[in-house]
């Protein structure tokens, strides 16, 4: 067989997809391997460049085969699709992953480390917890105003009025005990939810992460999932690239010489980019009547545009002093 230089792998749950090919592009290799046989395969294989889509695993595999020799990496499935020559299936998604890690201007995901991995896993897990809690808030809400119960929205005090009101109110018993325990699983939420957030405040102390919590709108929450989410900055060129990576800046559709900006993209994580927009709204909340010239060219921006759009403008701007601070190494000043 001759010298593999290129290795494009689809990723599964059970069987992998192995597409190589020699320097001159030439296929020299396609075959299935399964989970359990795939690190073995690759260790037979002379140390080349290895290809993966982004998917579940992906990063755990990409580790586990850097660890043999291979320089790994990871690309966005969107930019796999150009290269996909005929209809979707595991012999050609592997081929297209062969042929788009070759070009010399592809974009790669950068590999995150366990630490990084296990960061995210607590956001994620702490954002199911209250999508949770609101669906079982609204529930009881729904079933207190059968009864002529109607408390006021908001997840701070919700407990306490739940309980005041079951005490206070002309139910059945038997009703009455449905709602204690239904207040009994908002408590379990609270409660791990509570460790969710101590689990993020030691994830903060880093220096990075504390250097990221300066900047106005950028809390203990946003700085962990930056931090845990982008880890090397300087992978990006520039402010703008990271902001393009959150989804935040215009889409375009220039011709001609003509250049037409849009809404923003939406691409990318879109975690990283709620928090950003929610910690910019924040901000706008709290203006008041600050002169420095940060708070002046919000107030401006909002009388020009609404506050939605220079919410969306300000996040980028955070997004943009994020970079700095990461890539760079340097302290939130305050400058606009």
């Amino acid at each position: 067989m001759k010298e593999i230089t290129t290795l494009g792998i689809d990723l599964a749950k059970n069987i992998f997809q192995l597409h190589g090919v020699d320097r001159h592009g030439k296929p020299v290799l396609k075959k299935t391997v399964s989970r359990a046989r795939l690190l073995e395969a690759l260790a037979n294989i002379p140390p080349c460049l290895v290809g993966i889509e982004a998917c579940g695993g992906a990063h755990h595999w990409a580790r586990e085969i850097g660890k043999l020799g291979h320089k790994v990496q990871i690309i966005a499935p969107q930019f796999v699709v150009p290269y996909r020559k005929s209809g979707k299936n595991d012999a050609n998604d592997a081929e297209a992953i062969c042929e788009a890690v070759a070009r010399p201007q592809m974009r790669f995901v950068a590999i995150k480390t366990p630490e990084q991995q296990a960061a995210l896993t607590l956001h994620r897990v702490r954002e199911a917890i209250k999508v949770d809690r609101t669906a079982l808030i609204n529930r009881i809400r729904g079933l207190l105003q059968e009864f002529g119960i109607v408390l006021p929205q908001g997840a701070a005090q919700f407990s306490r009025r739940l309980l005041a009101a079951i005490t206070d109110a002309n139910m059945p018993l038997d009703a009455i005990s449905i709602f204690a325990a239904l207040r009994g699983d908002l408590l379990r939420l609270d409660e791990r939810l509570a460790e969710c957030d101590q689990g993020i405040r030691r994830l903060a102390q880093e220096a990075t992460a504390q250097r990221l919590a300066e900047i106005p709108g950028v809390g203990s929450v946003t700085a962990t999932a930056v931090v845990a989410s982008v880890g090397d900055a300087q992978l990006f060129r520039n402010g703008r690239e990271l902001a393009a990576w959150v989804g935040l800046v215009p889409r375009q559709s220039s011709s001609g010489g003509k250049s037409r900006l849009g809404r923003i993209t939406k691409q990318g994580d879109s975690y990283l980019r709620t928090l950003f927009v929610q910690g910019a709204m924040a901000v706008i909340r709290h203006l008041g009547e600050k002169k420095d010239p940060r708070s002046q060219w919000i107030r401006d921006l909002i009388t020009r545009r609404g506050i939605q759009k220079a919410a969306v403008a300000l996040a980028g701007k955070m997004v943009r002093t994020t970079w700095v601070l990461m890539a760079r190494g340097e302290s939130y000043r305050g400058a606009v």
